[in-house]
């Protein structure tokens, strides 16, 4: 892969990223004795059953969450962009060394202020891998798969299967901390769904008299389908051209700047869309 010069600054936000990252697990997560979500909260769970079972060797949250990182990369290689996937690596390699050198700052021993600020924290470390065109690998692969598959965000199935390990870790370690956990679990992935917004989908429904060259200009910059009809406005009694498309949310900004440039007069709608049913093109990760 070349080394682009956008390359360097994704390489600097995974740092930034996976420090803020270490930051959180380290202050808020260990000292709260949480559960994150995902392969944190398996390496956490690891950690900390062969510390409460006094195993002759401490298994660290470092080692097993690089471990278990590498395992599903490999999995996955085939099926992810192969720039996605080496910043990807490269955030959960910085992440497994950061926190085993990170210091544990003590701000609050309230639970709950620990579960908010913590869970904030961690989806905002991980909202800004995602931003970057990486992810935090472990089950962010697998959401990321199937959202890209499905052509909706699935963050929230992860959650749920995330109750596994909740589970495991009430039954052990008492309810108390599993029950903070889902709180913290709940936050973190309600900011990493608000900051990722790949697999959202918009759409526009823009009133115009210059269909033919929005519609040729908005094809330079989005491979989506545009439905033409032809309508007429009831005040002025005006022929007009309704146009209708669906985009990934993160692209509307842009195509409005290009609707726009075209016709400053266009009257244009935008819809949240849930799920879409048929062919839609997906732009693949790089």
């Amino acid at each position: 892969m070349k080394l682009e010069k956008k390359d360097i600054f994704t390489i600097c936000m995974m740092f930034v990223s996976a420090l803020i990252y270490s930051f959180g697990m380290n202050t808020f997560v260990h000292s709260g004795n949480l559960f994150p979500g995902g392969f944190a909260g398996i390496s956490r769970l690891i950690e900390q059953i062969t510390v409460h079972f006094h195993f002759p060797i401490v298994i660290s949250f470092s080692f097993s969450y690089f471990f278990l990182n590498v395992l599903t990369t490999l999995l996955v290689y085939k099926r992810l962009g192969k720039r996605f996937l080496i910043f990807s690596i490269l955030w959960y390699t910085f992440t497994s060394f950061l926190t085993s050198v990170v210091p544990s700052i003590s701000l609050t021993s309230d639970p709950l202020l620990l579960c908010v600020f913590g869970g904030l924290i961690n989806g905002f470390s991980i909202g800004i891998a995602l931003q970057n065109n990486a992810s935090s690998g472990g089950t962010d692969f697998i959401s990321i798969y199937y959202s890209m598959k499905y052509n909706f965000p699935t963050w929230n199935y992860i959650l749920a299967a995330n109750a596994i390990i909740l589970m495991l870790a009430g039954v052990l370690f008492g309810w108390n901390q599993a029950l903070y956990s889902i709180i913290f679990q709940f936050v973190s992935t309600q900011v990493v769904n608000t900051m990722h917004k790949r697999f959202k989908l918009t759409q526009l429904s823009i009133v115009t008299n210059y269909p033919h060259e929005i519609a040729a200009n908005v094809f330079h910059h989005c491979r989506h389908g545009i439905t033409s009809i032809p309508c007429v406005g009831a005040f002025t009694n005006q022929p007009h051209t309704l146009l209708i498309m669906t985009i990934n949310t993160y692209q509307s900004k842009e195509v409005i700047q290009v609707i726009k440039q075209i016709d400053p007069k266009a009257f244009i709608t935008i819809n949240q869309m849930e799920k879409i049913v048929g062919n839609y093109y997906q732009k693949p990760l790089d």
